[in-house]
């Protein structure tokens, strides 16, 4: 049973990091802030999703 929750959590966050990626590629922030989201959220994965959600670009 646990190799079937680790690889279901891993792609959970695996489609949240492809989500949040594409949110900030699409924002109106400049490029050095999209490229150092990206290598932040590409770094740390869980880290980096939960830290954009509350202060990553908006819009």
């Amino acid at each position: 049973m646990g190799i079937e929750v680790s690889g279901l959590l891993g792609l959970i966050v695996l489609v949240l990091d492809v989500y949040a990626i594409l949110k900030v590629a699409q924002s109106s922030a400049s490029t050095g802030s999209k490229v150092i989201w990206v290598v932040l959220i590409l770094l740390l994965p869980v880290i980096g999703v939960v830290l954009w959600y509350f202060a990553g670009p908006k819009g």
